[in-house]
């Protein structure tokens, strides 16, 4: 019971003998300890015996005590030589058994974020004390949250990247990765869909792309707005898994000749290559994309008859009409903003004062911010030529350069950044819908799982 009290004491911050909310949620943070708001108000509505917001000792002993009964036998099962203590090979076959395969160093990281003592094992008090910080209700969900709490090097370009196992092998760890990322990916671009229509007509036809927007939506309704989104989930999911499918494979294949904390360089460089390939392979989606956005509502019966009207009117080129800014526009957007990511998360996830979700949100959205100000100009070429076959307004040149210095003369140095607001206002709540439903998601099949 010592070691219960000694928990209570830390815990009450003011010492006055009660537990609130914020004093529970602070040391969580203190411990990585993420997105537990919800379990945390659960906590005290059960327990809270006089429904005064707050637990005093005994409210807290029936928490702790309730915890402790729970994961014993789940402590028993991850100490698998059954010596008392857990350490890093524990952990390692615990995520072999579900699936992923990961690096010792992160074993040892998991290990030393529930060791008080230093020892590189982590006894039953320990973990104990860890779970009891940490509200989750089975394995599946400790697991997911230790992925959470680990700064994995991977980058997406997304507008926030999401975690993903640097390391990863079996069925199990790709299906649960890409049915939770896919789904949250799908609603996020759904949900706003209009806003990256408007980005795609404001870089093609400049300040025209508000009074012409107004006038489909009265033409073709509210539905109008929704226009080529079908490509857009088709394309975007599917191509931000490869993406992480490459880099995870090319960091995996490095492994021997780097180190397990990645430079800016090496960040870098891992994104552009896994940015780079992911977006040529599927590049005439997004090209459809495009064409879906620009043109009015009912000018194409759906993805197949506008690909199909491509091909038999202009050639099979057309599907790549772009391409070449478009590559040289992936290439520093996803190594700036997997660069960036990555090293503004490994400095913030060390220091508890930046450890909260908006924070770690809005440090997300300066990666993407960064990428987006590195290439945006680029992405505009890329579209112009995309829409050259029906837009006599773009009149793309033949090159990039040649590009540059057309939109710099007709529009000026605004015409770099044609819809980069609206690209900046999507950000905020697409990736706020991923960075939500992810977490959810993956947390409902691990759960189903297990």
């Amino acid at each position: 019971m010592d070691q219960f009290r000694g928990l209570f004491v830390k815990l009450d911050q003011n010492k006055d003998g009660f537990i609130s909310v914020a004093e529970l949620h602070d040391e969580m943070r203190k411990h990585g300890i993420l997105s537990a708001d919800s379990k945390v108000q659960n906590i005290i509505d059960a327990y809270d015996k006089d429904k005064d917001g707050l637990l005093d000792y005994s409210e807290f002993l029936s928490y702790m005590m309730d915890r402790e009964r729970t994961w014993k036998i789940y402590f028993h099962d991850l100490d698998k030589n059954k010596c008392g203590v857990i350490d890093q090979e524990d952990i390692i076959c615990l995520f072999k058994e579900l699936g992923v395969v990961i690096s010792k160093p992160n074993a040892k990281k998991i290990i030393q974020m529930m060791d008080k003592d230093s020892s590189m094992t982590v006894d039953w008090g320990e973990f104990l004390h860890h779970v009891i910080l940490n509200p989750v209700d089975n394995i599946g969900e400790l697991v997911t949250s230790w992925k959470h709490q680990l700064v994995f090097d991977v980058g997406e370009s997304r507008a926030m990247p999401l975690e993903f196992p640097e390391e990863a092998s079996g069925f199990g760890a790709w299906k649960t990765f890409v049915l939770a990322a896919g789904l949250a990916d799908a609603v996020s671009r759904t949900v706003t869909a209009p806003i990256d229509r408007l980005k795609t007509q404001l870089q093609v036809q400049g300040s025209k792309a508000f009074s012409q927007g107004f006038q489909e939506m009265r033409a073709g309704g509210l539905r109008s707005m929704w226009q080529g989104n079908a490509v857009n989930v088709l394309k975007g999911t599917p191509q931000s898994t490869l993406q992480c499918l490459i880099y995870a494979q090319v960091r995996h294949m490095a492994a021997d000749g780097l180190s397990s904390t990645l430079t800016v360089q090496q960040r870098f460089g891992l994104g552009c290559v896994s940015g780079a390939v992911a977006h040529a392979a599927f590049y005439p989606l997004e090209v459809l994309k495009v064409r879906l956005n620009l043109q009015q509502s009912g000018t194409y019966n759906g993805v197949v008859a506008c690909a199909r009207s491509i091909y038999r009117h202009e050639s099979l080129s057309s599907f790549y009409r772009g391409f070449k800014p478009s590559i040289l526009c992936m290439i520093p957007y996803a190594g700036v903003e997997c660069a960036v990511h990555q090293s503004i998360m490994n400095w913030a996830k060390s220091d508890p004062a930046y450890n909260s979700d908006s924070k770690l949100f809005f440090f997300s959205f300066v990666a993407f911010a960064s990428g987006q100000m590195t290439s945006y100009p680029l992405a505009v070429i890329r579209t112009q030529q995309q829409a050259q076959a029906f837009s006599s307004d773009s009149r793309p040149a033949s090159g990039v350069l040649q590009g540059l210095i057309g939109i710099y003369e007709r529009r000026g140095i605004r015409g770099y950044y044609n819809g980069m607001g609206a690209s900046f206002v999507r950000a905020v709540p697409c990736a706020l819908i991923n960075y939500t439903l992810t977490r959810k998601f993956e947390n409902l099949f691990s759960s189903v799982e297990s």
